[in-house]
């Protein structure tokens, strides 16, 4: 095969591998990694050309989905493509590489110390983008993911303002349950879900309205429909889910969608998708408390004060993942003191990383190359990663993401006051 995804020239050879390593001193150029998905409709401000929102047929779906830094491929029913959801390593001939290979490869050079735990990269990130919520739904906790071969899955939302020139349709996020809210009654909704039509589950939650700039940490076990707002979603490496919400952007769900990570055993069985749910936290009094995430000025932006950058911490309460946001005042340039591994992506402006060309997308074709997505490996940090702006008016805005542990964070007032939850 000489090709993954829209996506030609595929190799896997140790030479492109190690050239790709070398040419940019371990920040490795990414390809835009594009996800479609058929219960979706897409809200149009990932920056696609208007003419690529469907570059796949009409069984496919609209690309609502750009996936960062992600080693694993997504899950789409029968139809889906072998490399779909997989970031791919550009190396400077234009080859491109698949992720997860090129970290089997180097390891520790270009994961650290998450190889020797994790086998991979944990994590990924994504740019969720709907113009309607998604359905009502629920991430595997460990014990559950692990009857069907995966781990858990706990995410966080962040909302940037520089995606979001309108709100779509429904800019607010159902979270969890009412706290009076009883197991019978969900599993009174669910039982309506199989009978078709709107099981109306949402009812029983509360929606939250999203504001631009903040977001929210969201463990496995905790049930969501999130808003119609273009989110920047950090998360565990995985895509196991179960839909509980039978009627969604003015379509059906299918049954499918509830049991999908179901065991081959339980399918049919409401009592397990009951299970799933993490109920204290759903149930949680004080669930804006301890969910909801404004950003926190990381110590050393704060000792700097603003001269040349100012960095965020803007997910921060998982321990499965962190990100910050970076900005980069006009003409300014800044060697960020990060001390592991991450994916980062520019959402405005223009400058240089590691002396790569860095560039936020405007409008891109489906298929097309880009400069605003990289990967900083292990073995770029002990030398230090410098950014630059180039422009003389506008702010360079980078978001990154981190895997387990961070140990910036960990050091940080606010990486020791987290509530006391597992985030799985």
């Amino acid at each position: 095969m000489t090709e993954a995804g829209p996506y030609s020239g595929l190799s896997t050879s140790e030479g492109a591998f190690e050239r790709a390593m070398e040419h940019g001193r371990g920040v490795l150029r990414l390809a835009p990694t594009w996800v479609p998905r058929a219960f979706c409709s897409p809200g149009r401000r990932l920056r696609l050309h208007p003419d690529d929102y469907f570059p796949l047929g009409k069984d496919r779906g609209g690309i609502d989905e750009r996936w960062l830094a992600s080693a694993i491929r997504a899950e789409n029913g029968p139809l889906t493509d072998e490399f779909e959801g997989l970031s791919l390593v550009v190396d400077p001939e234009g080859k491109v590489l698949p992720f997860d290979e090129f970290i089997a490869y180097f390891r520790d050079d270009a994961v650290g110390s998450h190889f020797a735990t994790h086998g991979t990269w944990p994590m990924y990130a994504k740019f969720f983008d709907n113009e309607w919520p998604l359905p009502f739904h629920i991430h595997h906790r460990d014990e559950h993911a692990a009857l069907v071969g995966k781990p858990g899955k706990p995410e966080a939302y962040y909302f940037p303002p520089q995606m979001n020139d309108h709100g779509g349709q429904f800019p607010y996020t159902f979270f969890g349950l009412h706290p009076e809210v009883t197991r019978e009654q969900v599993r009174s909704r669910l039982e309506q879900f199989l009978r078709g039509g709107d099981n109306r589950i949402t009812e029983l939650s509360k929606a939250y309205r999203i504001t631009l700039g903040t977001g929210w940490d969201v463990p496995a076990g905790i049930l969501h429909a999130p808003a119609s707002v273009c989110t920047y979603e950090p998360q565990a490496a995985c895509d196991v889910f179960a839909m509980t919400e039978s009627w969604s952007n003015n379509r059906e769900v299918p049954d499918e969608l509830l049991w999908k990570d179901v065991p081959a055993d339980r399918v049919g069985d409401l009592d397990f998708v009951v299970e799933l749910i993490d109920w204290d936290q759903n149930i949680d009094p004080e669930f804006w408390s301890h969910r909801f995430t404004p950003p926190v000025e990381t110590t050393a932006s704060a000792a700097d004060g603003g001269r040349a950058y100012v960095e965020r911490w803007i997910t921060y309460r998982s321990p499965a993942f962190s990100a910050k946001e970076l900005t980069v005042a006009p003409g300014g340039s800044v060697t960020v003191d990060d001390r592991d591994p991450h994916g980062l992506i520019a959402v405005s402006g223009y400058g240089t990383v590691g002396g790569h060309q860095l560039s936020a997308v405007s409008s891109i074709r489906y298929g097309q190359l880009s400069n605003d997505e990289f990967f900083v490996t292990e073995a770029a940090l002990s030398s230090g990663v410098t950014i630059t702006n180039r422009s003389s008016t506008d702010d360079l805005v980078i978001l990154k993401h981190f895997g387990p542990g961070n140990r910036e964070l960990s050091e940080e007032p606010i990486g020791r006051l987290n509530p006391t939850d597992s985030g799985k």
